[in-house]
């Protein structure tokens, strides 16, 4: 009862967050999915983490539905009818959005707002009206950074007011992605975008060729960075901490012939378990209104299969003691991270997915963002340490021998000075160039912003300031934020200034 009571006495929390705390004690403490010893275990070691998805799953874990299907044909268990102007449209997502769960129970797709919205822009006055309402009741209802909209590729005025009314409100919710296609995006629109992202850290570029060459078809970016197919999503995102499995192995040789596999295998099976328990025994594919409408199928679900801490676990694996030698300076490092994750690749790829047809029967990798509790021994996905940064284009050339890997989702976050927001398209330019090179995602941000990006979602610095105070956050996610800032030092990226451009 102790944890109970620190939830209902915590100042910092506000009451629907004590409600969500609540609700997970109860997910975390039943026993309707029992672990084997082994990845029980491997849980209390921190070689392999769950991502607090407790042990009664009810719910896939991401659910990207089809919202299009609700502008065309409305939703006949919510009474919704087909919307006919901008306002029908704005409200009936606004009250979708409120069913649609997820690992954190708020939505974490919420559409590409210039296709759905396009339609029933008849008046540029009424539309930004409409938009900035809706925006503002996202914010204040859907109380979480993981909530995940969409632009792009193509140029349109709904864009167009998404990106002015995102920097003139300063939201950090909800986080927005610009689907990057050289040939689809004008430079014009572009550097709109990346004037917003400089202003408030969003949007973000995805290169939306390289995610339609992969083969995974109609997708949409979610939650932080993740790509996963629109009328589907991802049912479970397991991690491995590859620092903490390295540092068993006895040398190299024993961790890429024993120890990894090992590990990779019993993930792979823990996979297997829980999606096997929300597809056979919980009612979310039997009995909710997403499916039996269609706005999702079941075959469109995959299993993401997460990784951390590459960089700490090639320099261990090394011998390399001081960080900026190693990974992001060191080319033996960086060849023995392709080692790694080809090996990573071929056990996942060779692994028979459970209930994902439409993803080819594979579960697919993905770069997780990391959590604050990973602290400074396992940095997320594959990026190079904070604090470690090499030279930007330095930067961008080891990150792209990477993001092949990581169909689901991967990206790194750059930070700026002032003296970028003049050069537009200098900026452009580089990512142009990280695209080219097999950069998947970009993300950027000037260094005196209060809208920041942490590890890939977003808070407000003077909201971490709040918790500093023993204030309550309206954001669920500040309070992640704060313990990135205190045990990671995920704030104090390397900033990149006038010389990074030559």
């Amino acid at each position: 009862m102790s944890r109970v009571k620190d939830i209902i006495s915590d100042p910092t929390l506000t009451y629907q967050q004590q409600l969500l705390a609540l609700a997970r004690l109860a997910e975390n403490d039943d026993d309707s999915l029992p672990l084997k010893p082994e990845m029980k275990k491997a849980l209390e070691e921190e070689t392999l983490c769950d991502l607090g998805e407790g042990r009664a799953p009810y719910r896939p874990r991401y659910i990207l539905p089809d919202y299009q299907k609700l502008m065309k044909e409305g939703c006949a268990f919510l009474g919704l009818q087909p919307p006919t102007d901008i306002w029908e449209a704005t409200n009936a997502l606004l009250i979708m959005y409120k069913h649609v769960p997820s690992i954190t129970s708020f939505p974490v797709y919420l559409g590409n707002f210039a296709d759905l919205f396009t339609p029933f822009d008849k008046n540029e006055e009424e539309t930004r009206k409409a938009l900035r309402l809706f925006l503002l009741h996202i914010d204040k209802t859907l109380t979480d950074s993981f909530v995940h909209a969409n632009i792009g590729p193509e140029d349109c005025r709904v864009a167009r007011i998404i990106l002015d009314l995102t920097k003139e409100m300063q939201l950090a919710i909800p986080n927005v992605t610009l689907l990057y296609d050289p040939e689809r995006t004008s430079d014009e629109f572009a550097k709109a975008c990346i004037d917003c992202m400089l202003a408030t850290a969003k949007p973000s570029f995805a290169n939306d060729v390289m995610y339609r060459q992969d083969g995974i078809g109609e997708y949409g970016i979610a939650s932080c960075y993740n790509a996963l197919k629109i009328g589907g999503g991802g049912y479970t995102l397991p991690r491995i901490r590859l620092y903490n499995v390295a540092s068993k192995a006895k040398d190299k040789a024993d961790f890429m012939e024993h120890i990894l596999p090992y590990y990779v295998n019993m993930m792979l099976e823990f996979m297997d378990d829980r999606i096997r328990y929300i597809v056979e025994e919980s009612n979310f594919f039997k009995a909710n209104f997403l499916v039996k409408e269609g706005f999702v199928k079941r075959e469109n679900f995959t299993g993401m299969f997460g990784v951390v801490g590459l960089a700490e676990c090639c320099n261990h694996l090394l011998g390399i003691k001081d960080p900026k030698e190693g990974y992001g300076h060191n080319e033996k490092a960086h060849q023995l991270g392709v080692e790694i994750m080809n090996a990573i690749e071929t056990m996942v790829k060779n692994h028979h997915g459970l209930y994902c047809e439409g993803c080819h029967n594979q579960y697919v990798l993905h770069a997780q963002v990391g959590i604050d509790s990973d602290g400074r021994e396992n940095s997320p996905g594959a990026r190079i340490p904070i604090g470690c940064e090499p030279d930007l284009c330095d930067h961008i050339a080891v990150e792209c021998n990477f993001h092949k890997y990581f169909v689901s989702g991967i990206g790194d976050i750059f930070k700026f000075d002032d003296t970028w927001n003049n050069t537009p398209d200098a900026l452009l330019d580089i990512i142009k160039g990280a695209f080219a090179q097999g950069m998947r995602y970009f993300t950027g941000y000037n260094a005196d912003n209060d809208v920041v990006r942490v590890t890939g979602y977003l808070v407000k610095k003077s909201e971490i300031e709040k918790l500093d105070r023993q204030e309550a956050s309206l954001n669920n996610v500040t309070v992640f934020g704060q313990g990135a800032r205190n045990t990671a030092n995920a704030l104090d990226r390397r900033v990149y200034d006038e010389s990074a451009r030559k």
